[in-house]
């Protein structure tokens, strides 16, 4: 696979970093965990490299949940 941007994952995680890591994070640890990659890729690739992947292609995005009041 080819190296994805930092802008490219940031647009995908709503602008925030912060954000772009615990999105990546909670995937890795799925993919760890044994759920099934969303992604082509070498299978000698680190959970959190797949993830970024993933996050990168769209299959995996970060939602805005509202606040309650």
């Amino acid at each position: 696979m080819r190296y994805e941007g930092r802008e490219k994952l940031l647009d995908k995680s709503l602008g925030s970093i912060y954000k772009l890591v615990i999105l990546a994070s909670k995937r890795a640890l799925e993919l760890a965990e044994g759920q099934p990659k969303l992604v082509d890729c070498a299978p000698t690739l680190k959970p959190s490299t797949i993830a970024l992947y993933e996050i990168a292609e769209g299959k995996i995005e970060a939602k805005k949940i509202k606040a309650k009041d």
